[in-house]
């Protein structure tokens, strides 16, 4: 766990109390099914839970002895109880309850991290709705290309994150599963029915087989989706990067008041939360690999997954919800610059409304042919003298187009002018 990116509450559900109040949330489960179904006597669920000895250290000192950390559990939490602590893990194998427990701390995860995306998915849309007539330049290759509303940065954002949301719900109804089936997974020591209900207390349900383990898919899709969202906000974080460059300055991410860019340079703003978000997201992907090879384990089972998860499950989901949070903060407070983007418009003396002359040629009676010859050569002049392609195309065609017409050809206005049918998608 790195301090410095584990914010609350992801970071108390992955300490090792929560580890092992989950093994006995499992543990319990169980019991209870067994005395539902009669197969223990009435009262041992209840005698067993009052006596539950719970001790994170003792737990750790046994375990360097047993060198087990689940029977070092069972070893402690079973030591103040009588009789009755035969039943305690009667049936399982320690992967039922390790894989049914960490199933619960994933969607435990999952939830949190939705709950922030929604928060995050509102504050886009606000943005997109703030900024949705605002003309700014379309870039392709990261070359001007057309006018298009900086509305639709936010609203484009927005939508993806939306689609994650739905992503995450639908994964977390497809990890909503257990597994008590036993040493191979062939119920031959447990009951499936106490597996079902047992389950059932927990909000699962059985997985329709396994072997020792839950199949390794069902953790490797969760963590392709979590790559998905790290990757999205690695698309805003990086696009904020170049607008807010010195060159182009239509951005600048939150710069507090004592804040300090740069040990050397006192003038400098740095995107350092884009950058880290950045770097973040190149953490998150890579597990993707890891969850995949997973998948991949010799006959019922080996344990080489099981280091891997020990890393990737914790770092992961605070990674992410990390990544979620804080851009919530970068773009609530993000600095727009109105003034710069709409400077930055006429960067290439009007050469960004070429297609717009070029189709007006067209139903002037050019053909498609001709009139992209004739707009490319004036345009490229344009370009190498750095003179304005307006006053090129007036006198190129000054018995073609009238001074309206050339007027409504260069206005950044024409660009936004199916916007509202853009944004009538997304209304609620």
């Amino acid at each position: 766990m790195v301090e410095r990116y584990a914010l609350e509450p992801i970071k108390s559900l992955w300490t090792l109390e929560s580890q092992y109040k989950r093994w006995l949330e499992v543990e319990l489960a169980v019991i209870k099914a067994y005395e539902e179904l009669n197969k223990i006597p009435k009262g041992t669920y209840e005698k067993i839970k009052r006596n539950v000895y719970f001790n994170v250290e003792e737990i750790l000192d046994v375990e360097k002895e047993v060198e087990h950390d689940v029977i070092a559990f069972i070893k402690v939490v079973t030591s103040k109880m009588k009789d009755e602590a035969k039943y305690f893990h009667y049936g399982l194998t320690s992967s039922d309850v390790v894989d049914t427990a960490n199933m619960l701390a994933l969607i435990r995860a999952v939830d949190y991290i939705k709950k922030e995306l929604i928060a995050l998915s509102k504050i886009l849309y606000k943005k997109a709705n703030d900024y949705k007539y605002l003309p700014t330049i379309g870039r392709t290759h990261g070359v001007h290309a057309e006018p298009t509303s900086f509305g639709l940065k936010f609203l484009l954002w927005f939508d993806e994150t939306t689609r994650n949301i739905e992503r995450l719900e639908k994964v977390r109804q497809e990890i909503s599963v257990g597994k008590l089936s036993g040493a191979v997974g062939n119920y031959a020591n447990i009951d499936p029915e106490v597996e079902r209900l047992a389950l059932s207390y927990l909000s699962l349900k059985p997985v329709p087989i396994a072997s020792q383990v839950i199949p390794r898919d069902y953790h490797a899709h969760l963590i392709e989706i979590f790559g998905l969202i790290s990757a999205g906000i690695e698309k805003m974080a990086l696009e904020i990067r170049h607008l807010q460059r010195t060159e182009v300055s239509e951005v600048q991410e939150p710069f507090k008041k004592h804040q300090r860019g740069s040990s050397a340079m006192p003038h400098k703003k740095n995107p350092i939360l884009c950058e880290r978000l950045t770097g973040l997201s190149r953490i998150v992907r890579n597990y993707i690999n890891i969850a995949l090879e997973n998948i991949v384990l010799w006959h019922e089972r080996d344990i080489s997954h099981s280091s891997a998860e020990r890393f990737m499950f914790p770092e992961i989901t605070m990674t992410l919800y990390y990544m979620v949070k804080k851009s919530q903060y970068l773009i609530e407070n993000l600095v727009i610059f109105e003034e710069n983007i709409k400077k930055n418009l006429e960067l290439t003396n009007g050469l960004i409304y070429s297609q717009r002359v070029l189709h007006a040629l067209i139903d002037k009676g050019f053909s498609r042919e001709d009139a992209y010859m004739q707009i490319q050569k004036i345009a490229l002049e344009c370009w190498e003298k750095k003179i304005s392609f307006k006053n090129q195309i007036k006198i190129q065609f000054k018995d073609l187009f009238s001074e309206k017409e050339i007027e409504e050809l260069f206005s950044p206005s024409y660009y936004l002018r199916n916007i509202d049918k853009i944004y009538e998608r997304f209304e609620k």
